[in-house]
């Protein structure tokens, strides 16, 4: 795909992203309880990350083992086409907010800045990964390299329940309400309280550290490539 020509950033935002790069890079080895991981959650313009926009963006932090209500992240990046209608009915973000949201490289140099360099748990990761990564290369002309985990994977591999596929299929068996489905921030909290369950069975099975599952997982890829 051929991107626009991207207009320089504004030194403002330079700065920061210069700032965000020196920061230091997260210990993939600290244990879970001594940890900070970011559960991020996106609403697009559809369901392909390689066409569609990133509209919404969505986090919140697990920090030793406990979500943390106060170290949360939101934002509606502005649009300059508004997404369909049948999106708007799925995600609820109408075409007033979609023009008013912040412009898109100041909403993802905001995004970064609360990331840091910390892990980064989705459901279905590679889907979120591939928007943030492509709105950050248009609007920022960088790839953030962080390291992401996808909990849609790993929950299968802690937890054997074979039925269990979506993220509402996964909050229904554990009981995790959210009345605000398909918001981002709603999204990522109800993720964030399936990660402390992956967590804790995680941690029975010896995985004490984000760098022990990203290994468990190749692990099993490479043993079902075998198969």
């Amino acid at each position: 795909m051929i991107f626009p020509r991207r207009p320089p950033l504004a030194a403002a935002l330079a700065r920061r992203l210069k700032a965000w790069r020196a920061l230091p890079p997260a210990d993939l080895r600290r244990p879970h309880a001594q940890a900070r991981y970011v559960v991020v959650d996106v609403e697009a313009s559809g369901l392909d990350p390689d066409r569609d926009r990133l509209i919404a963006i969505g986090a919140c932090a697990v920090v030793g083992g406990r979500i943390e209500p106060a170290d949360s992240f939101a934002v509606v990046l502005q649009q300059a086409q508004v997404s369909p209608h049948d999106n708007i009915l799925l995600h609820g973000i109408g075409a007033e907010r979609q023009r008013t949201g912040l412009p898109p490289a100041e909403a993802l140099t905001a995004l970064l800045e609360y990331v840091r360099h910390d892990p980064l748990l989705a459901f279905h990761a590679a889907f979120d990964r591939r928007l943030i990564e492509r709105a950050c290369r248009i609007h920022l002309g960088l790839r953030p390299r962080l390291s992401w985990l996808d909990l849609a994977r790993l929950l299968p591999l802690l937890v054997h329940e074979p039925k269990l596929r979506s993220l509402d299929d996964w909050c229904a068996h554990y009981g995790i309400a959210n009345p605000a489905r398909h918001d981002a921030l709603a999204d990522a909290w109800a993720t964030a309280r399936l990660a402390l369950i992956a967590l804790r069975f995680a941690e029975a099975r010896g995985l004490k550290h984000f760098q022990a599952l990203q290994s468990e997982l190749r692990a099993q890829a490479w043993l079902r490539r075998g198969l």
